[in-house]
């Protein structure tokens, strides 16, 4: 991989006049999605809009609530909308919740109009970044990292299909976006 110190001003505005569809950022609770994709969209010039947000704010509720009141199927029915809504009205980096892209549905959609970008991250980290905050409905009920290994296991599959990964890791953020600039330019 090229050194993101080759990323010059210039090259990352041409490519963010090359892009003609959202990039959507997957992965697992925990791996950076918004905080990376604010970072990534002020790169890029463009919009950021975080779906988990999004589905609140149309729900008038939280995540939290909509799981435990409607369960996990119709959370992720919404959601898979609310994603699709996003995408048509031209957000420039969408992040995801961790479970998005692991909906055969959700997936084929996002593959199908936006460029996705898996943010693969080591457990140490999800379960350190994770902590931070109570509002994870499914780390919940048990040990986070036993929780957060077996959801890499069950969801990597879906993740992989993603065209591009990034590993994250413990790196600052604004360097996980310069590589995600970077994968993408490469990608095109």
């Amino acid at each position: 991989m090229a050194d993101t110190r080759e990323i010059t001003p210039g090259g990352i505005a041409a490519l963010a006049r090359r892009l003609d569809r959202s990039i959507v950022l997957v992965g697992l609770m925990g791996a950076g999605k918004s905080t990376v994709g604010q970072r990534l969209a002020a790169l890029l010039g463009t919009s950021f809009i975080d779906s988990d947000a999004a589905i609140e704010e149309a729900a008038q509720r939280s995540v939290s609530e909509i799981f435990e009141e409607f369960g996990e199927p119709q959370f992720r029915d919404g959601e898979r909308r609310v994603i699709a809504r996003l995408i048509a009205e031209g957000h420039g980096v969408i992040a995801t919740g961790g479970g998005a892209f692991a909906n055969s549905e959700t997936r084929a959609l996002i593959l199908d109009r936006a460029i996705a970008v898996w943010l693969d991250c080591d457990i140490e980290t999800l379960v350190a970044r994770t902590r931070r905050r109570d509002t994870r409905p499914l780390l919940r009920n048990g040990d986070p990292a036993e929780i957060l290994t077996r959801l890499h296991a069950e969801r990597a599959p879906a993740f992989a299909k993603a065209p591009i990964r990034v590993e994250t890791g413990d790196a600052p953020h604004h360097r996980t976006a310069l590589r995600i600039v970077e994968a993408i330019e490469r990608w095109l």
